[in-house]
């Protein structure tokens, strides 16, 4: 065989990832919020994009016909009602007024030169107390902190008590070894408990306690109630969880008619007394899609408009800059700048049609959902999909990732519609994951105290119903929604705690 060099041309396909492609991919999965984000990264960065002018941001109000229809008999209007911007609109006039009473004399001059008729630019005067006008709600370890500063005198025991309530958690717990506590900082392991004897008397009852059985004793010991009685109850605290109220109530020594009572004062104590100062901010879901009923009958798709992000290339920029760029280098990054801007556009412009046609065919195939509630709700997965709107099914999971659709049965993830089929008795059609799901969180909400259900008889349950489901499946669905076993509920309930 001969070794030779020659030249050949061959054609062939190939996937190239370019940049426009790898943008129009990110911006598909962002939902609104995020891509507003990025949009104002863009604007910031390239000269050639610009806001539209009017500046109007649309309202966030759903759009609607007039009158707005209710197909849906009792259910209530899940979308929002009034824009935030609108509902400050009217704030600086309402309530803003000086000392002698007068409103809006208050109100900040849009040239930034202080209050309109006090042209005060002085920012060190003693009124502009910015800090002081903000308000936020104290923290357990502030509140724990006030009330050491005047219980106890500066000095060991202080610094003892900072130490310790350092170590407690957010449920109001004591975290950490008393022998830690006293190696670390050098004192008599009874002197830390001394000042720990008396930081659990501040409010909140039961706090600094170091476990659940502490934590009650104490709030009891605070109103006056912890008898040997219900010390009793506080140490066999594991019969009460096993439902043996007789023995209970021989260790307790009381009369049948009393533990009940004693039962139903533990219940009334609060075992995680310090997340009354947890203030979480809720994060509000706002919607990327909105699902309409239309006047006489159906429903139509509509993107939010109030948190799309709207942006204009500005070409006549572009036309002037370039006209006078001389060099080289100068016009390379004015093109590039431009060709970014119009790519952009472009692909905002294609990802709200993806968007808008993947939903138009979700809510296609989920109209029973939409007319009649969960439990008509169809199994559906991408490739359904996918086939309905000839994109592949990356696209699909894409364009449903991270987003919010609001109905009048309320706001849902995008990938709520998206369920496993479970496959019907006797050739019947299949059913939906996750209507299954809430037809067994129905059953037990519905449960009689009396005859609580197993696993097995919900599983014969829905296979009467034309479900045909496993008992490890209906296990499974019953602790995804943190339901306890038929054994604990029927425990729950026959001591009144469920």
């Amino acid at each position: 065989m001969s070794l030779s060099l020659r030249l050949d041309l061959r054609q062939s396909q190939a996937l190239v990832m370019t940049p426009q492609l790898q943008q129009a991919i990110k911006l598909l999965q962002l939902n609104n919020l995020e891509l507003s984000t990025y949009v104002q990264g863009e604007l910031e960065q390239n000269p050639f994009l610009e806001r539209p002018e009017d500046g109007a941001e649309p309202s966030a109000e759903p759009p609607s016909d007039e009158p707005r229809e209710r197909p849906l008999s009792g259910t209530p209007d899940m979308t929002p009602h009034q824009d935030a911007a609108d509902a400050w609109s009217t704030a600086p006039d309402e309530g803003w007024a000086d000392a002698g009473g007068e409103p809006g004399l208050q109100r900040l001059d849009m040239a930034g030169v202080g209050p309109i008729g006090r042209r005060s630019n002085d920012f060190g005067d003693e009124r502009f107390d910015l800090e002081g006008r903000l308000s936020r709600p104290r923290t357990l370890r502030e509140h724990l902190v006030e009330q050491l500063q005047v219980d106890l005198p500066p000095g060991p025991e202080r610094i003892i008590g900072m130490h310790l309530i350092d170590l407690v958690d957010e449920r109001g717990y004591l975290r950490g070894d008393l022998d830690e506590v006293a190696l670390r900082l050098g004192c008599p392991i009874a002197e830390v408990e001394g000042v720990l004897a008396r930081l659990q008397q501040f409010d909140p009852p039961g706090v600094l306690a170091r476990s659940v059985k502490e934590c009650l004793a104490l709030q009891l010991r605070d109103a006056g109630r912890l008898d040997p009685a219900m010390q009793a109850l506080l140490d066999h605290l594991d019969l009460l969880v096993q439902a043996d109220l007789d023995r209970l109530q021989r260790v307790c020594g009381v009369l049948p008619d009393d533990l009940p009572e004693m039962i139903a004062e533990l219940k009334a104590l609060n075992p995680k007394p310090g997340l009354r100062f947890a203030h979480e901010v809720v994060q509000t879901v706002v919607p990327d899609l909105f699902v309409l009923p239309i006047a006489g009958g159906g429903w139509r798709v509509e993107l939010n408009a109030a948190t799309l992000p709207k942006v204009l290339v500005n070409a006549a920029y572009y036309t002037e800059l370039s006209g006078r760029a001389v060099d080289k280098r100068a016009k390379e990054y004015l093109a590039e700048r431009f060709q970014s801007a119009s790519w952009l556009v472009k692909a905002l412009d294609q990802r709200a049609r993806t968007v808008l046609r993947v939903a138009e065919a979700v809510v296609a195939r989920q109209l029973g959902f939409l007319n009649h509630g969960v439990q008509q709700l169809r199994p559906m997965v991408l490739r359904d999909i996918a086939e309905a709107t000839d994109l592949h099914e990356s696209t699909i999971s894409r364009a449903t990732a991270d987003k919010y659709v609001a109905t009048p049965r309320g706001n849902f993830p995008f990938k709520y519609f998206f369920s496993n089929a479970l496959p019907g008795t006797s050739g019947e059609a299949s059913h939906a994951a996750e209507a299954i799901r809430q037809q067994v969180k129905t059953m037990i909400e519905r449960e009689d105290p009396e005859r609580v259900l197993s696993d097995d008889q919900i599983v014969a349950a829905l296979r009467a119903m034309g479900v045909s489901i496993a008992r490890r499946t209906v296990a499974k669905y019953r602790e995804s929604l943190a339901i306890p076993s038929s054994v604990e509920r029927r425990r729950s309930k026959a001591i009144g705690l469920a």
